[in-house]
């Protein structure tokens, strides 16, 4: 790339750059910072963006509008990062990867009072108090606080309001508070639900369950059956939202940081754990300048602008490896004056944590992309990679779901040019076939839905109106012998005019292994076109993605109807059929958690909690509930 001397004299500039560490500036005409940067040597980094052979066409781009390039230097590489996040934050240059979101964070703050105030709180900490947090959205204090005000009664009123009060307010109608302010609770009472808040706050959730069975169990014993019946409810909510937080054991401060990056969007999922409690996630989409960035460099720019103005906790989970790990680490001890360790490649729990997190990214991901702008651009890629000669308006998938022959449902999703079509949902029970035979079932529903698309449309009823109107495209989950059941049934209703597309999961259930086995009709009767088997598009492509999606979205919509329909065919008690749970486990479990649908819905760990569960058991129970 030759120089532009009327702009920036490079060649002249690069001979006063030293072979330090540092940050430069690169500023364009109007004096703006176009790009921030910091390197380990200076003098190789600058001149990276003045050589001749530079092919990105995307840097050139920028390069052009240099005027002026600034530096400063900084005794070490960490120096520079730490200070390459502070002019990124108060400039926003236009080049850089930029974190969009407030500088505070909040806290959940509960008062020194005779009748203690639980509320939210975001700035200085001088109140006389306890301080929770610091939670990682403003959206995650206020359901937590939610839950706690279900949990405990609390009051979150303000203290003028609570010392004029006459009567109970409408909280305490409701159910969301005890009316300290009028004495309808003993302040002997209230100190026991403050000593339960800050204990679960804490991450003790476990305590405070085991001291509710041990009160239910008094006023059992006592015959005061209400009382217990309030203890029971309270226990079976405490499950629920120990569960919902999915962390135990952990008494440390630590974040887990999870990206995924598709599309040229990065989906960043920030979990954030405090003494062994998860106080919630919050998801970030960073934007990102048009160079090629790898996903190392996404994630540890964002990590180094995330810090910036916030709490460095003791250790650091991150879902990619990073280039710049050592230093990175050396930044954030810098800031936060002790040692910090990021930490990749886990084990047990810590490495659940990240997975935990990584599926949070990926879902804010799709949901991300799916948006109208989202698949309308994925819509013309899918026009494109299959070489099509319309833009796909309606697209069908249809899946079977089933446990080993057990209660077999089929699904269909619809998709158009404004993504999912939900109002269009179907499902369909099969009958009257061998269970397990995915082949008669794919055959079935096919039949049923196009039989009726066929007797719609010659009786011209308007009130069936989705049933009339036929798919672009029909995809298939499954390769030859699935498309060949749908051939067979769009042929012999004299259906034309249909794309049929079976959709393979690679080996080892990899995405970006997922092939396709497509029939192109060419406009005459569905079966006339050619089998084109394992097409396989690129693991980056957009339209391989929306076929992921529409997939996904039909075997999601299949699974939930095979166990609506499981569930409601067992008349007995799935727990009475697990080898080793006898009657006593059996009654410590619904003890425990309240209920069978309490247990439905917990975790390996938090059955393991349960005094004779031991973690084989536990996965045995969890597999119960949780078979697809």
């Amino acid at each position: 790339m030759p120089d532009n001397p009327s702009r920036f004299d490079s060649k002249t500039f690069l001979k006063t750059v030293p072979h330090k560490p540092g940050v430069y500036r690169m500023i364009s005409a109007e004096d703006k910072i176009l790009y921030v940067g910091k390197a380990k040597d200076l003098k190789n980094r600058v001149s990276s963006y003045f050589r001749s052979n530079l092919v990105n066409s995307r840097i050139y781009s920028m390069v052009k509008q240099i005027c002026d390039v600034q530096i400063t230097i900084t005794s070490t590489e960490a120096e520079a990062l730490l200070l390459e996040s502070n002019l990124i934050k108060k400039h926003r240059p236009r080049y850089n990867i930029l974190l969009r979101d407030d500088k505070s964070y909040p806290y959940i703050y509960l008062s020194k009072h005779k009748f203690p105030r639980l509320t939210f709180h975001r700035g200085g900490r001088k109140g006389q108090g306890q301080y929770f947090g610091p939670y990682p959205s403003a959206g995650a204090v206020r359901e937590t606080l939610g839950l706690l005000q279900k949990l405990f009664l609390v009051r979150q009123c303000e203290d003028s309001y609570f010392s004029n009060r006459s009567r109970p307010c409408l909280q305490y109608q409701i159910e969301r508070c005890t009316a300290p302010c009028t004495n309808e609770i003993s302040e002997q009472d209230y100190k026991t639900g403050i000593r339960h808040t800050a204990q679960f706050l804490q991450g003790k959730s476990q305590l405070v369950i085991d001291e509710l069975v041990q009160q239910m169990d008094k006023s059992s014993e006592a015959l005061e059956f209400e009382k217990a019946a309030g203890y029971r409810d309270q226990i079976e909510k405490l499950r629920q939202v120990s569960q919902q937080q999915s962390i135990s054991g952990g008494n440390g401060d630590v974040d887990v940081i999870a990206m995924q990056y598709a599309s040229d969007v990065a989906s960043v999922q920030v979990l954030t754990i405090r003494k062994g409690n998860n106080l919630g996630n919050k998801n970030f989409f960073p934007k990102i300048p048009h160079f090629e960035n790898s996903e190392s460099e996404i994630l540890s720019a964002f990590i180094a602008q995330y810090y910036f103005s916030r709490e460095v906790p003791s250790e650091i989970l991150i879902s990619h490896d990073l280039d710049d790990k050592d230093t990175l680490e050396e930044m954030l001890q810098l800031k936060a004056e002790r040692k910090v360790s990021i930490a990749y490649r886990l084990r047990g729990d810590r490495s659940r944590w990240v997975e935990m997190a990584a599926r949070n990214a990926q879902h804010a991901l799709s949901t991300h992309l799916a948006s109208k702008a989202g698949i309308q651009k994925r819509v013309q890629a899918l026009q494109t990679e299959l070489d099509l000669d319309y833009i796909p308006a309606r697209m069908e998938c249809y899946d079977i779901s089933h446990t080993m022959g057990e209660a077999t449902v089929a699904s269909c999703v619809v998709f158009g040019l404004e993504g999912a079509i939900k109002s269009e949902y179907r499902r369909y029970n099969i009958t009257d076939i061998i269970g397990g035979d995915d082949y008669a079932a794919m055959k079935q529903v096919l039949q049923r839905r196009f039989k009726r698309a066929k007797e719609t449309v010659n009786k011209s009823d308007e009130s069936e109106g989705e049933y009339a109107k036929l798919p672009d495209i029909l995809f298939i989950d499954g390769g030859k012998g699935q498309v060949t059941q749908a051939v067979d049934v769009l042929r012999d209703l004299q259906i034309s005019g249909v794309d049929i597309i079976g959709v393979t999961k690679g080996e080892g259930r990899r995405q970006d292994m997922d092939a396709l086995t497509i029939l192109s009709d060419t406009g005459g009767t569905a079966g006339s076109g050619q089998y084109k088997e394992k097409i396989y598009l690129p693991a980056h492509s957009s339209a391989l993605h929306l076929i992921q999606q529409i997939r996904d979205e039909a075997h999601r919509f299949a699974i939930t109807g095979h166990r609506a329909r499981r569930q409601k065919a067992r008349t007995t008690s799935p727990l009475e059929g697990i080898a080793g749970l006898g009657p006593k486990r059996r009654q410590s479990l619904l003890k425990q958690f309240g209920g069978i649908r309490a247990i439905t819905r917990a975790s390996v760990d938090e059955l393991s909690k349960v005094n004779g569960i031991s973690k084989p058991l536990a996965i045995k129970i969890y597999d119960i509930f949780h078979n697809d």
